[in-house]
């Protein structure tokens, strides 16, 4: 939502009314608390913004977002800080600070959640699991719950529950004229829309109601290392391997050097390896029957699935991605993971390219369309209305991120990917906030 009002830097009579106005901190430039209050997790992002609203609650977000309107300031929110275009904050303006607000109601009996926006994921996991409940949640803990959901939110039960937007149920808004509203598919239905996918800048989300589902506690989970000498054929039998594997079962495919980890022997550490990282959440002894085919290919240097907790294995990734390194990465939607996509991604490893596998063209065979032309699951959507244009049901998605690419490798990845047939275009560019937008947390 874009307001009509001049946009100007917050000044020191801004910094008085608003400390008025908030029950919460309000923190400035050479105030205690305000360096570590406006790091971010991505360390690239050196923003220094001239007021932080630590907001307590709703009357908080909407003192600020009203004072912000009045005043015609430049507006960002921060939920968990997470990401990686820095978008939760700005230079000079106001960056209303979400994450003290981290309360969460379960109703087991309903299987439903409503959590406020501070949270991080593994921070809402550990009060549903409490009741053997989650939704589709990320593959970091520390992510926070507004961005991703806001985002589309892929997670571990994606494949069995579809994406976190698919589990929302309802949102507490603030907009940006600053009306308190709920969203919902019957309350305001066309925000609801907008919210899960539709667009951003529609207000700042104070609550979110999620769908829950039983998992575990127990999962069989983990990943396996295979030699980067492999790739080429790997990928191929991995493809046929995902596409055929019931819905229980998410993978993740990296190309990447072994990270310095305990799990991980030493002499592995920065050998480039292929990593498939697994997750089924379905009944361990089928799990064991579904996965011994990806188990007992090839040569692999270290297997280590294994039964293990769920919010354990919600944690696999949390070291390799610690806050304050310097983070880029761009996206790709691929019609699929053919022989020539293939060759693209093993003849610049070791990139870091990440395979995400979604919903393999055999989900999209068996489905039926209703009216309208969607179809009868809704997690069959990616990441809401504005996704399914982007990227056609079936797709899988690539992406590349650290460690630090040979140079010229990068945009020589982006280069042939551009020239496989089926792709769709990249997602949108990050863009700078303009006047009086209110956009989704980062």
């Amino acid at each position: 939502m874009v307001m009509s009002v001049a946009e100007r830097p917050v000044r020191s009579d801004d910094v008085s009314e608003l400390r008025a106005r908030l029950r919460g901190e309000l923190l400035g430039p050479g105030d205690a608390g305000y360096e570590p209050a406006r790091a971010l997790w991505n360390g690239a992002i050196d923003t220094h913004p001239g007021a932080i609203a630590r907001c307590q609650g709703s009357a908080d977000v909407l003192a600020a977002v009203r004072y912000a309107r009045d005043a015609g300031l430049l507006v960002a929110v921060r939920g968990g800080g997470h990401n990686v275009a820095g978008t939760a904050s700005c230079d000079h303006g106001l960056v209303l600070d979400l994450s003290p607000m981290k309360g969460a109601q379960v109703d087991p009996a309903g299987r439903t959640v409503w959590a406020q926006p501070g949270l991080l994921w593994g921070e809402l996991d550990h009060e549903t699991h409490a009741f053997g409940l989650a939704t589709t949640g990320g593959i970091v803990t520390h992510t926070g719950i507004a961005g991703l959901t806001l985002g589309g939110g892929i997670g571990w039960l994606m494949r069995k529950h579809g994406l976190t937007s698919d589990n929302l149920l309802a949102v507490d808004l603030v907009t940006a004229d600053g009306q308190l509203v709920r969203a919902s598919a019957r309350e305001h239905p066309e925000l609801f829309w907008g919210i899960r996918g539709g667009g951003g800048n529609f207000g700042v989300v104070t609550a979110f109601q999620y769908r829950l589902h039983e998992v575990g506690p127990t999962v069989l989970a983990g990943s396996i290392l295979f030699p980067a000498d492999d790739g080429g054929e790997l990928l191929r039998f991995y493809r046929d391997f995902a596409e055929a594997a019931p819905d229980e079962l998410a993978t993740v495919l990296n190309l990447r050097y072994a990270p310095p980890l305990p799990i991980i022997p030493e002499y592995l550490h920065g050998v480039p390896v292929v990593s498939v990282v697994v997750c089924w959440a379905g009944p361990i002894e089928e799990g064991l029957r579904v996965l011994e085919p990806l188990r007992r290919h090839g040569r692999p240097l270290l297997d280590l699935i294994a039964p293990k907790p769920y919010l354990a294995h919600q944690g696999t990734f949390d070291a390799t991605v610690p806050h304050g390194l310097h983070y880029y990465w761009r996206s790709e939607y691929l019609g699929a993971l053919d022989d020539q996509a293939i060759g693209t991604l093993v003849e610049r490893e070791p990139l870091a390219p990440l395979v995400h596998d979604h919903l393999p063209p055999r989900r999209r065979r068996r489905a039926r369309p209703r009216r309208g032309g969607r179809l009868h699951r809704p997690h069959r959507r990616l990441r809401g209305e504005r996704q399914r244009r982007r990227a056609p049901r079936g797709r899988r998605g690539a992406g590349c991120l650290g460690p630090r690419p040979r140079p010229g490798a990068a945009s020589a990845v982006r280069r042939r990917l551009h020239e496989l047939p089926g792709r769709r275009g990249p997602g949108p560019r990050p863009r700078r906030l303009r006047t009086g937008q209110v956009p989704a947390p980062g």
